[in-house]
């Protein structure tokens, strides 16, 4: 009986000490794991926390940018305005200056210039030849001005052909304010319409009338010019509604402020670039 009792005592002693490595070994890997996921699930918030502050950072960055920008712009606006009261104080008198322009020469000089375009004479007839730096001029009129007339929504245009005048209305009492040529007495017209296309450097196409009316007065217009400094619609082109007119540039600067076109509307090249820009597809414009 006795030995029995000391073989069962031994055996529990065995099972014991072997039972209780396992369990320990098993806890210390449960532990293990369980560290790791909290390590992981640390750095994922640490990660996290840092993606929002950078985002943050970045916001307030823009914010600080946009209100510097803000500021620079109202500081123009400021600079302008103290121009504007001495521009606006002198525009009558630019007004009779340019309503005492005289209109160019001849239709090739109203269309190239002087300056662009050398004229070669045969049997009657002249025909043109354009030099390299034809249209390239940077000269440019433009000037934010005050513009009170709530009727024209942002974005909108006005041509006012008594002024030789485009404004683009920018809104809040604002419009940017472009010199341009008119059409010639006889050829000016009024009304609204909206933009129908956009184009750089177009190339142009004279309507046949104007190519039969020139041709009894002995100047050759081209059926057909490709589109560059030499064409005399210059760097930019909007086209209004299914019409024949445009507001377009010019490689004859010397016709701005005059009444020189066959009812487009011209613009400094670097002009009609800067408003080429702003002006959407659809944009209202009234010619007055």
């Amino acid at each position: 009986m006795k030995r029995i009792l000391l073989a069962l005592a031994l055996g529990a002693g065995v099972l014991t000490t072997v039972v209780t490595p396992v369990l320990a070994a098993t806890t210390s890997a449960e532990d293990a794991i369980l560290l790791k996921k909290k390590k992981a699930l640390a750095a994922k918030r640490a990660a996290e926390k840092a993606l929002k502050e950078a985002e943050a950072d970045a916001a307030k960055l823009k914010k600080q940018k946009a209100a510097k920008q803000a500021s620079a712009k109202k500081d123009n606006n400021s600079i302008f305005a103290k121009r504007k009261t001495r521009t606006l104080r002198v525009e009558p008198v630019a007004d009779r200056r340019i309503a005492r322009k005289k209109d160019c020469g001849g239709f090739m000089d109203c269309m190239f210039g002087k300056r662009n375009v050398r004229v070669t004479r045969n049997s009657g007839f002249q025909t043109a030849s354009f030099s390299s730096g034809a249209g390239l001029s940077a000269k440019k009129t433009r000037k934010t001005v005050d513009f009170t007339d709530a009727k024209y929504k942002p974005g909108t245009v006005i041509v006012r052909t008594s002024e030789r005048a485009l404004y683009y209305v920018l809104g809040d009492g604002e419009a940017i304010r472009y010199s341009v040529g008119v059409g010639k007495e006889g050829m000016q017209w009024s009304g609204v319409n909206k933009v129908s296309r956009k184009q750089e450097w177009p190339s142009w196409t004279p309507p046949q009338t104007m190519i039969e009316r020139e041709a009894a007065k002995g100047h050759y217009i081209p059926d057909f010019m490709e589109g560059g400094p030499g064409n005399p619609l210059g760097a930019r082109a909007m086209y209004l509604g299914a019409t024949m007119f445009r507001i377009h540039g010019t490689n004859n600067e010397a016709s701005i402020g005059g009444a020189v076109s066959s009812g487009c509307i011209r613009m400094m090249n670097a002009d009609v670039i800067d408003l080429y820009e702003r002006v959407k597809i659809g944009a209202t414009v009234y010619v007055q």
